[in-house]
């Protein structure tokens, strides 16, 4: 009887282990082969679902967007997002997938900019410019993470003075909602103790076939803008603001991404190796206009993007190679991921007349961007 007991509590103790393994996401993920510790701190999987049946999953290393699974056009479920399939591979290899850039999203000229009369030299990782908050951005640290329910998340990033070599303590909490109606809700909100500039964004790479072996050159693409910022061909803003009638920068019609993104005669395809270019939205910071959208002909996948923002970045994942293997083993391959990243202008800091980006203690940052997934038929 003694023997029975005990083999029957071994059974109850190994079934009780079993359950509170995590289990795998819709997407194929193991949320086990994201925990690890990085500078100390501990790192996981984080799953939003909806009643839907939408999942989004997050991991607190650079906040970032790993798997975001949507129903395509047949019904069946897709991932559409690049990302890894493991913590190491976010830790070890140099990528910006999926995440929360940080402290300045975008590039600064030379790594530098004046602030209450005092130059700031940052690190310089793009070009002879700061890209991405430098070298060590927030993306490349542990956010603290603290889910409030099955559709929400919070992310909360404390990045001391002098981080990366920006000034003033920053407390940022980047909060993501998914909805009832597929949508991807992220705010960003931020304080400081000392006067400093700041531009958050989301870096997700889409491919909306939920194929990642395709390109997304045969996507569709409207941006609900006039006018865009020209870079030089270090991929720095002139600081001219152009018209993009007539150019191939034109997407106030919807239209094919890959109709002209190669036509390097027009010098802006040139120095941006395809679209790699900040836009000017016409949305003037109306969260309910749209600011721009993408289609898949294959999937039906329809993304729609909606920002309190001024500008946002679209990237043609130009220089995606073929060196990096993402999840499913698929090898990302040059375009093969559209970025749409909401943002103030690429070096506001140095081009005055441009929309601020300065934040002084008291002031509350607040940027907001809307992921809407839809289905096109």
């Amino acid at each position: 009887m003694k023997s029975l007991l005990i083999f029957f509590g071994a059974a109850a103790c190994l079934m009780a282990s079993c359950s509170t393994k995590p289990a795998q996401t819709l997407s194929g993920l193991d949320p086990a082969r994201f925990q690890t510790e990085v500078d100390g701190r501990q790192t996981a999987l984080y799953t939003l679902k909806n009643k839907a049946g939408m999942e989004v999953c997050v991991t607190n290393f650079g906040a970032r967007i790993v798997s975001v699974m949507v129903p395509d056009k047949y019904g069946a479920m897709q991932d559409v997002v690049l990302g890894f399939d493991n913590i190491q591979s976010y830790v070890t290899e140099s990528s910006d997938f999926g995440a929360a850039v940080g402290r300045y999203a975008n590039r600064i000229n030379q790594g530098r900019f004046t602030l209450g009369g005092k130059t700031y030299q940052l690190p310089t990782n793009n070009f002879g410019h700061c890209l991405h908050g430098g070298p060590q951005g927030w993306q490349y640290k542990v956010y603290r993470a603290e889910q409030d329910s099955d559709t929400q998340l919070r992310m909360i990033m404390e990045s001391p003075d002098g981080d990366m070599g920006f000034p003033g303590r920053v407390l940022a909490t980047v909060y993501y909602r998914l909805t009832e109606d597929n949508s991807i809700d992220i705010c960003y909100e931020a304080t400081t103790n000392a006067e400093t500039i700041i531009n958050l964004t989301n870096h997700s790479y889409f491919n909306l076939s939920g194929d990642a072996d395709q390109p997304i050159t045969s996507d569709s693409l409207y941006i609900n803008a006039d006018s865009f910022t020209p870079v030089d061909s270090t991929y720095m803003t002139t600081g001219e603001i152009l018209p993009v009638a007539d150019t191939p920068m034109d997407f106030t019609s919807i239209r094919l991404i890959g109709t002209h993104i190669d036509e390097f005669a027009y010098e802006q395809l040139k120095n941006g190796n395809g679209y790699d270019h900040n836009w000017v939205l016409n949305t003037r910071g109306n969260q309910r206009q749209l600011a721009a959208k993408v289609v898949s002909p294959q999937s039906g996948i329809a993304l729609e993007v909606y920002t309190n923002e001024p500008g946002i970045q679209v990237y043609t994942g130009n220089f995606l190679d073929g060196t990096q293997t993402g999840k499913r083993g698929i090898v990302y391959k040059q375009r093969t991921g559209i970025c749409l990243e909401t943002q103030h202008y690429p070096d506001s800091p140095n081009k005055p007349s441009w929309p601020s980006v300065i934040l002084k203690p008291g002031e509350e940052y607040y940027s907001r961007c809307v992921y809407k997934f839809t289905i096109e038929k």
